[in-house]
């Protein structure tokens, strides 16, 4: 793991997706993604990029006073996407690569499809108590599987009609709670040898680096116009590892 070419993949990787995350408050785990899963593979793209994701998103579910108001309201949502991680990662671990890259790459375009539309889903009313956990579930299985949580996921999230604040604090609770799981469960499939849980380590370096980069910029353009490039492009990588998957 210690090569120079992907010590240099990985500062560059991480430099640019906490630059992005920054910039516009999110895309550090598809940028990740987007870059390492096929020179590396899937599995050690997500296995890397743990590290950097628990920790620029401690202090996002954490901040603000609506933590234990969204702990209660969104404990079954939570606790079904912890579970459904670990189906995820069961048939992770035993999916071949090339599948992986076809999956993630689907999943890659789907998220930016999703997020260049901008989709309002229905509240979910009186369902909610039924619906979060089916919501969490699903989305924690292909988060598990691909490291992708926007659908169903965020999505449902969105559809909840929180304030702008508690929002992006029960974002952070859910990212917290998805990646904590995902590293536990890649420990139990010893999917995290200790070379890569260091070059996780590592990766947090150039991701506070690009998360300050980014922040300072986030004002100085349109925030609008930066998402719809950062989508695009995502969508076109996506696409990319998907045909690359199919016709080898």
């Amino acid at each position: 793991m210690w090569t120079v070419e992907t010590v240099a993949l990985v500062t560059i990787t991480f430099l640019i997706g906490g630059f992005i995350k920054g910039a516009i408050g999110l895309g550090l785990p598809p940028v990740a993604l987007a870059f390492m899963a096929a020179p590396m593979g899937v599995k050690a793209a997500m296995g890397i990029m743990l590290g950097p994701t628990i920790i620029t998103n401690v202090w996002q579910a954490l901040a603000g006073p609506s933590l234990i108001v969204l702990i209660r309201r969104l404990w079954s949502f939570l606790l079904a996407a912890f579970v459904g991680i670990w189906f995820g990662v069961d048939i992770l671990a035993a999916t071949s690569g090339d599948f992986l890259l076809g999956v993630l790459g689907l999943f890659l375009a789907a998220y930016s499809l999703v997020s260049l539309v901008s989709p309002q889903i229905p509240p979910p009313g009186h369902r909610e108590k039924y619906l979060s956990p089916i919501a969490g579930g699903v989305g924690g299985v292909v988060f598990g599987l691909t490291g992708t949580f926007i659908v169903p996921g965020i999505l449902y999230l969105q559809a909840l009609g929180l304030k702008r604040e508690m929002m992006v604090q029960a974002l952070g609770l859910t990212f917290i709670t998805i990646s904590c799981s995902l590293a536990i469960s890649f420990t139990r499939h010893q999917l995290v040898p200790w070379d890569m849980a260091l070059i996780a380590g590592y990766a947090v370096v150039p991701t506070v680096v690009g998360l300050m980069l980014g922040t300072r910029l986030r004002h100085k353009i349109s925030e609008a116009q930066f998402r719809r490039i950062f989508f695009i492009a995502l969508l076109v990588a996506g696409a990319y590892m998907l045909v690359r998957a199919i016709f080898g």
